[in-house]
């Protein structure tokens, strides 16, 4: 029910989650496309049904490119997802992209384990995380916590899952995808509430309940996860090859998620992260110093392998992110490509 996007809107809304202006289903032809989209007006953002990691997504701004983009999108979903099913959103403009991490058990025990801020993106696909998000309300972040476990439950889920919401300028939040399954920025809520989630997993699996009721979840400190690829750090290119040099930075605080070693050929095949650096503090700030730390210590070289460790430093670094003024267009309009 949650994997297809348009089902998803579906269950949400009648759950009580706010949602963007868009198709209820998927859009028929071009005549449906161009009529939807006066009708909520521009930008508006093509999406795959069965879509994930950016894919069979395409945002418009005008109708000169709307049949364009909805043809591209239809094509890229069938070639990603076997689906080429596509419905149409309102585009809500830099706005932040906010999570929820649920845990569910199958006795219907369901809790959430706070927010995270996964704005920093580049084509759609998240670089840097954090949480818990900074400089939002304690109202919103409650309100979209409750919301995510009204949506858990109308659909009985169980296991680790995550509610993504869209939050714009003036704290209004939109449901806007279900993830169900363990996601690749997990460690960082790990990191504040001290929960385990893969051995959470293997709990509710085996039909354990939850160790912990909402009113236990405590949140400690700051972390923040930056996604080390094997590319380009300035024309993204993905960057495959033998590892010949490689050593992980480490200490208090200093996590690495990754299966990198000496000798490793990075594959051309796969997506081009090859680890995960988190880094963790009692404080946000703090939490920047010790992740530029950690990463002026990686160390991945090797012929013709470069990574994007650069990239997080200079995001890192620049006023704006330290200041918290976050929005998925960040490094499109704050730093250099």
């Amino acid at each position: 029910m949650m994997g297809d996007k348009i089902q998803a809107r579906k269950v949400a809304e009648a759950a009580g989650a706010p949602t963007t202006p868009g198709t209820k289903e998927a859009l028929r032809d071009v005549e449906e496309l161009k009529e939807v989209a006066e009708q909520i007006g521009f930008p508006v953002i093509i999406k795959a049904a069965a879509g994930g990691g950016g894919r069979g997504m395409r945002i418009v701004h005008n109708m000169g490119s709307l049949v364009n983009s909805y043809e591209t999108a239809k094509a890229e979903a069938f070639s990603s997802f076997n689906d080429e099913s596509v419905y149409l959103e309102k585009f809500i403009e830099e706005p932040r992209h906010i999570e929820v991490q649920l845990l569910g058990d199958k006795q219907g025990n369901i809790l959430h384990l706070g927010d995270r801020d996964c704005s920093i993106q580049r084509r759609n696909q998240k670089i840097i995380e954090e949480a818990p998000a900074s400089g939002l309300s304690e109202d919103l972040k409650r309100k979209m916590g409750e919301t995510a476990v009204k949506v858990a439950e109308a659909v009985g889920y169980y296991s680790a899952g995550t509610i993504e919401f869209l939050v714009d300028k003036n704290e209004n939040f939109y449901f806007m995808e279900m993830n169900t399954r363990l996601q690749v920025e997990h460690p960082v809520t790990e990191m504040i509430t001290g929960v385990d989630l893969v051995k959470e997993m293997i709990r509710i699996s085996k039909g354990e309940t939850l160790t912990l009721t909402q009113d236990q979840v405590e949140f400690r400190g700051h972390a923040i996860e930056c996604r080390i690829n094997a590319e380009d750090p300035e024309k993204f290119i993905p960057s495959p090859g033998q590892i010949t040099d490689y050593h992980a930075p480490g200490g208090l605080g200093i996590r690495v998620d990754s299966a990198a070693y000496q000798g490793w050929n990075i594959p051309p095949y796969y997506d081009s992260m090859i680890a995960k650096l988190i880094a963790y503090a009692p404080d946000r700030q703090t939490a920047i110093k010790k992740m530029l730390g950690a990463l002026d210590e990686y160390v991945i070289e090797g012929l013709g392998v470069r990574t994007n460790i650069t990239l997080h430093r200079r995001v890192l670094k620049s006023l704006r992110f330290q200041e918290g003024r976050l929005s998925t267009k960040f490094l499109e309009n704050f730093v250099q490509m």
